[in-house]
């Protein structure tokens, strides 16, 4: 599999206040799942297959990743793949780097898996990725006995990791709520001999330990403290392969669900959406200013809860969204940020600085979108305030700093803006929903990626 390429001029869009969105419609798989399915895949013993996986820049970077690493990676079909794995321990030595381009879970799940095995690999990625911390990953990953042979300044992209012959098992107590530290220790653990254990105060999303349980590992969950868990591994298992059927990303859901309830006259269905409790913080929210969505035909696949949801254009209010529901929703804050300029009221938004460090400073490049909407917020600390108007101006030009969530979230707010909301560009949202475009537009929304300058 060959090395991802990057865009280099950007394209820029608008979007324009929409006629009532109508229809029904299914966001592509889930990317937390899709990148540990293909990884999971890579670590059993025989061939595991996958269907609804994400197919965006992302989850492709991790097939190759995986590929180069040993494991026979197949597309079979739309979203259909197969893995043949080479087992706990049985990765090779990558020929060349491990570009993972703008995929902060692709790169960071894979150093714990690259930790498991005696070998040497390097890591890079894009501009973006290349500013993102990883230092909060290779702290955990020394003291199991991985040697950072080489890396950036701060730890940072471009990196080299070598993983020892004997690694040793650790009890680690996360500094912050973070899946992606939680799974790269666990999957290091793999590795191990004995048990692995990874504390977290606040409980992150769980979809590693739901899928190391599903292909065949020992893990162990108890509750830590009031929001926390405690997480232990027994180590070197046999895993087994397994069918995985990702379910559609809440991540990638949040857009065209916000989009309906700030649109008039909207009502859309978004099927076969993930309803893991651990991830459903912006639903929770959104219900509590008052949106109007409900869950149909509820029903568990792949270990996984789903739902269709029904939305429909609502008025909302603002309301206090406490520090302690950001692990289970921090995707979805520059989203949550639109349907507050909407709502009537403040909404504060508390302890953000996980958004400081994702592919952009999520929090800055908010409040500056924000501005360009001519909607009133402040920054105090680490919280967010947005002060909401029931309708906001629009007509600025919004950067996006190569973030995909932040150019989806402010075409979903030119929806229902005065004036037309401009971003700079738009060529990272096939990160994560590359079917973005195609699929707003079929529900009525109008965005346009041509005469946009000036």
């Amino acid at each position: 599999m060959s090395s991802t390429g990057h865009a280099t001029l950007p394209v820029p869009a608008r979007a324009r206040r929409s006629p009532a969105l109508k229809g029904r419609v299914r966001v592509p798989g889930d990317k937390s799942v899709s990148h540990r399915s293909l990884i999971f895949g890579a670590l059993t013993v025989g061939e595991t297959r996958i269907s609804g996986l994400l197919e965006g820049e992302d989850v492709l970077n991790t097939a190759k990743a995986c590929a180069a690493l040993g494991a026979d990676v197949e597309r079979v079909g739309e979203g259909e793949w197969r893995v043949h794995g080479v087992g706990v321990g049985g990765l090779r030595a990558p020929d060349g780097v491990l570009d993972f381009g703008n995929a902060g879970t692709g790169s960071r799940l894979m150093m714990g898996v690259v930790a498991g095995n005696p070998i040497t690999a390097t890591f890079d990625g894009d501009a973006s990725l290349r500013r993102r911390p990883m230092r909060r990953i290779l702290d955990p990953l020394e003291k199991m006995g991985v040697a950072v042979v080489d890396a950036a300044d701060g730890g940072r992209l471009p990196l080299t990791l070598k993983g020892p012959q004997e690694l040793v098992p650790i009890t680690y107590e996360s500094p912050v709520a973070s899946a992606q530290i939680k799974s790269a220790v666990l999957l290091a653990g793999l590795g191990a001999p004995g048990e692995t254990t990874v504390i977290e105060k606040e409980a992150s999303r769980d979809h590693t330990e739901r899928m190391l349980t599903h292909f065949g590992a020992e893990v162990t969950v108890e509750p830590y403290g009031e929001h926390g868990r405690k997480v232990t591994l027994k180590g070197r298992p046999e895993l087994k392969p397994a069918p995985i059927r990702v379910p559609a990303d809440p991540s990638s859901a949040a857009f065209p669900l916000v989009a309906a309830l700030i649109v008039p006259g909207s009502e859309v269905v978004i099927e076969g959406v993930m309803t893991n409790p651990l991830r459903t913080g912006l639903f929770i929210t959104l219900k509590e200013m008052g949106a109007d969505i409900t869950f149909e035909n509820e029903r568990v696949e792949g270990g996984e809860s789903v739902a269709d949801i029904r939305v429909r254009a609502s008025a909302l209010t603002g309301v206090n969204v406490p520090a302690e529901r950001a692990p289970s929703m921090i995707d979805e804050y520059p989203v949550l940020a639109v349907a507050a300029a909407f709502a009537t009221g403040e909404t504060r938004m508390n302890g953000l600085s996980e958004l400081r460090v994702k592919e952009s400073d999520r929090l800055a490049a908010v409040a500056d979108g924000l501005a360009q909407a001519g909607v009133a917020y402040r920054i105090e600390g680490d919280d967010l305030i947005v002060t909401g108007a029931g309708a906001a101006a629009g007509g600025g030009t919004v950067a996006t700093h190569m973030d995909h969530r932040i150019a989806m979230s402010f075409l979903v707010m030119g929806l229902a803006t005065d004036k037309p909301l401009k971003v700079d560009d738009i060529s990272f949202i096939a990160t994560s929903f590359p079917t973005f475009l195609p699929q707003m537009r079929a529900l009525g929304a109008l965005i346009d990626t041509e005469a946009v300058a000036g």
